[in-house]
């Protein structure tokens, strides 16, 4: 197979890692104790689309300058939208900017949710504009920006095409009306690996195992990710604990085997979406990842569950109460829960989408999938994962304070 070459996206990720590891590496200590000091104070809980939240504050809004000024700032995560690979444009943003006037400034600046909220968490407790106007965070950090006020209701009258949220997205919890957040898509913390080097280092082109992935042979080739929920999830479900329903000492043990695997070098580095970077170029073999990712980075990676079980999560757009071009927000909003232009991101992404009629859109944008178990999975895949057990508060702080101890941070 003839390899992808670098991305754009992956590209600036290595030039981000190159030029700014060390803080990165400050910013998400600092996203650690802001995530302790807000979740203290407002008793946001952790976890999955089971998240708990009591009553939001009223959110002190910015003045919305979206019918004097036709734009809108969105931030999210990298290898999230679909992309021209040779022009390196984005198709449906080109077509939302075209159809209503209202530019995009689309940045990927969100590598890790602990760490992204570390950057913007002072502007946001002052009142002060962070510059976007659309963020996409993972359900646990969702949750703790709505209980502390950094959340802005959404207009539904601007989103009727939100009435197009399939069912197993609607009555969460933490937004049990989804009053503040809508969906952009799930999926699943899994294997990813280079095909080649992998056959090259164990014999196989396919990983299916985490005692795989600690073969003294991958010493140094292996990353896992940032996102506790995500590397805890697959640990402590290879060592038969339940990842939905675990206690404190299976926490432990999951630890205590992360800390050994650090510490002998079998992992090369623990990181947010950095990771996709390494795996092109070469100096990673297999990794924890995010199941979407492996896709786009073509045939020679290869992506799957562990045996064991995976990890199911969602992300989720929100707008700041700070943001300042809300209803141009929601009109971004509205397109993407069109139910073909959902399908055309999925069928780029490959992840779950949460919007309903997708999959039979789906079918007359790339009828090969349809069936694809990444983007609509079946109840079996759905098994073979798990949502992450809902933390109250002081577990939510215990637990992150003692991964980030063990991955060095």
């Amino acid at each position: 197979m003839t390899k992808r070459p670098l991305s754009p996206q992956a590209a600036a990720i290595v030039r981000m890692q190159q030029a700014s590891l060390s803080r990165r590496r400050l910013l998400q200590v600092a996203g650690i104790t802001g995530v302790a000091a807000t979740a203290a104070a407002c008793g946001a809980g952790g976890g999955g689309s089971s998240e708990s939240s009591s009553a939001a504050p009223s959110p002190t809004m910015a003045t919305d300058m979206s019918d004097s000024e036709k734009f809108v700032n969105w931030a999210n995560w990298p290898l999230y939208i679909d992309v021209n690979d040779e022009t390196g444009e984005y198709p449906t943003l080109k077509a939302f900017t075209d159809g209503t006037g209202i530019a995009v400034n689309y940045t990927e600046d969100v590598n890790d949710n602990n760490e992204f909220f570390a950057k913007v968490r002072a502007q946001l407790e002052s009142g002060q504009s962070i510059d976007r106007d659309i963020v996409v965070l993972t359900d646990w950090m969702a949750a703790l920006w709505i209980q502390s006020g950094f959340a802005a209701p959404l207009d539904k009258a601007i989103i009727p095409n939100a009435a197009n949220l399939a069912p197993a997205y609607q009555g969460v919890s933490f937004d049990p009306n989804r009053d503040y957040t809508l969906p952009w898509f799930s999926g699943f913390g899994a294997f990813g690996w280079n095909k080649a080097l992998l056959q090259e280092t164990l014999g196989t082109d396919t990983l299916t195992s985490l005692d795989q992935l600690w073969d003294p042979k991958l010493k140094g080739r292996i990353t896992l990710l940032s996102e506790m929920r995500d590397t805890m999830g697959i640990i402590m479900a290879w060592q038969g604990a339940d990842p939905s329903n675990f206690t404190d000492d299976q926490y432990q043990a999951a630890v205590a085997e992360l800390q050994s695997q650090i510490d002998s070098g079998q992992v090369r580095q623990v990181s947010g979406n950095d990771y996709v970077a390494a795996l092109e170029t070469g100096d990673v073999i297999a990794v924890i990842g995010w199941s979407g990712d492996m896709f786009q980075l073509g045939d020679d990676f290869g992506v799957g569950l562990p045996e064991t079980g995976g990890m199911l999560w969602t992300d989720n757009m929100l707008i700041p109460s700070v943001a300042t071009h809300k209803k141009n927000a929601e009109t971004v909003m509205n397109y993407y829960y069109d139910p073909v232009v959902a399908a055309e991101v999925a069928a780029y992404v490959q992840y779950i989408s949460p919007v309903a009629g997708a999959k039979e859109a789906m079918a007359g944008i790339d009828p090969s999938l349809v069936d694809n178990q990444w983007i609509f999975p079946d109840q079996a895949t759905l098994d073979n994962s798990y949502v992450f057990m809902t933390l109250t508060p002081e577990q939510d702080v215990a637990y992150q304070r003692e991964f980030q101890k063990a991955i060095g941070f």
